[in-house]
């Protein structure tokens, strides 16, 4: 997402080219400390004490990479036609944090608590009669968990695009 620009310095004539940059927060397993929420939502209806915690470890990743973004620009230099260091960092961090937010907790977990719902709900008509007690108690629950993989990439697609049309349109001059 946020890529940066490197130079060679062995032949000046070589033109800077964008190079993704790793991030801790994007780039390993911890990225998926944001869909902890995901794994609360799932399992509500089993152990409803797990929801708010997880709930906080996801946006205790968000508020991580928020600070990591902001204290990254803090660090770079800063052309002289392009603002301040403070509001390039108050900037990046208040973008990571948007987009955190919207993309690893609300979102997702507003998704996946409806799939959860709509799965048990299906599970409880009479259609379902048949199937075991236990089955009927931990389908939502699986079908939440499963659901997982395949909502991730929509959802941060969706994010930014409309960050790309509105908050990012908006604050132009910062970034």
């Amino acid at each position: 997402r946020y890529p940066a620009m490197r130079t060679e310095k062995k032949n000046e004539s070589v033109k800077a080219q964008p190079r993704e940059v790793y991030n801790i927060f994007r780039d390993s397993a911890l990225r998926y400390m944001g869909y902890a929420n995901e794994v609360g939502e799932s399992f509500r209806y089993q152990a409803p004490r797990l929801v708010v915690p997880t709930y906080v470890l996801a946006f205790g990743y968000c508020a991580a990479d928020s600070f990591s973004a902001g204290y990254k620009k803090w660090n770079e230099d800063v052309p002289q036609d392009s603002g301040s260091e403070i509001s390039q960092a108050t900037y990046a961090a208040f973008d990571t944090l948007l987009w955190q937010t919207f993309a690893s907790v609300l979102i997702p977990g507003g998704t996946i608590n409806i799939i959860v719902r709509a799965s048990r709900f299906a599970m409880t008509r009479s259609a379902f009669s048949t199937i075991p007690a236990g089955l009927k108690t931990w389908a939502p629950t699986f079908s939440g968990l499963g659901s997982i993989p395949f909502i991730v990439h929509p959802i941060d697609g969706f994010v930014d695009f409309v960050m790309d049309n509105t908050t990012r349109q908006w604050f132009k001059g910062y970034s």
